[in-house]
């Protein structure tokens, strides 16, 4: 899950420039996140973890830190798994 890490880093920091966010910081406490952004980080990490995000996955608490987004992918992709 180190990889994925760094790639939800890297994306997150082409948009959060100003500061270098750490795996556990909240960014939307930090006020980083609009609804676009919101959008656009769901939409990253499906097309790059080819998974789907369904309406019950939506929760702030899948999204809110760089190691939460981790985690949320390592069920995603163990349930992608068992399904096949």
């Amino acid at each position: 899950m180190n990889q994925a890490k760094t790639q939800i880093k890297n994306f997150i920091s082409r948009f959060i420039t100003t500061h270098d966010l750490q795996e556990d910081e909240d960014i939307f406490t930090l006020g980083f996140v609009n609804s676009m952004f919101a959008m656009q980080l769901v939409l990253f990490l499906e097309q790059e973890f080819k998974i789907n995000i369904e309406n019950e996955d939506l929760d702030f608490d899948n999204f809110r830190t760089i190691n939460a987004m981790a985690n949320f992918l390592e069920r995603k992709l163990s349930e992608t798994v068992l399904l096949r």
